[in-house]
């Protein structure tokens, strides 16, 4: 009898660790679900709000705080900058656009802490040559470090400057 109640008690400690497995995994997931959609949300956050807000309102300590120390961008004519090169750029140059909005087309979050953040810009504004519209394409990678998500590295194509009749 008491080899039955060892097999008994041994099959249920089983069940119950495997049991305690399952649970842990859903939660684990669940957690892991929960982050990715809380990066995603500062991800949108930062590249539709944060980041132009530093441009528009010239708030190099903004900009900063998103841009990587390791920071290289290269713009729509070819030209490579780095961090120091953008910060000056927001302290030195008034934007002459009115508005501006991103909408993202591509956001991926990768297991390794990494993200790429794609998408379309539009915009109105006024220079000495008059009203216009542009567009443009962006792509930017950011990686995660101590919580945060800081921006590596950009490209810009497409710049499309349209005067307004």
């Amino acid at each position: 009898m008491s080899k039955l109640r060892f097999m008994i008690a041994s099959h249920l400690f089983l069940f119950a660790v495997v049991a305690i497995c399952i649970s842990t995994d859903r939660v684990l997931a669940q957690a892991a679900e929960r982050s990715r959609m809380s990066d995603e949300a500062l991800l949108r956050d930062l590249k539709e709000n944060k980041w132009p807000k530093a441009y528009f309102e010239q708030d190099a300590k903004l900009l900063d705080s998103i841009l990587a120390d390791e920071f290289q961008m290269v713009n729509n004519a070819g030209e490579w900058s780095n961090k120091a090169k953008e910060l000056e750029r927001v302290n030195t140059s008034k934007p002459s656009y009115d508005t501006l909005r991103f909408e993202i087309r591509r956001l991926e979050i990768f297991e390794n802490g990494t993200a790429i953040v794609a998408g379309s810009g539009r915009g109105t504004g006024r220079d000495k040559d008059g009203a216009y519209t542009f567009e443009y394409q962006s792509s930017n990678i950011l990686i995660k470090r101590g919580g945060q998500w800081k921006a590596v590295a950009s490209h810009v194509s497409g710049y499309k400057r349209i005067p307004k009749q």
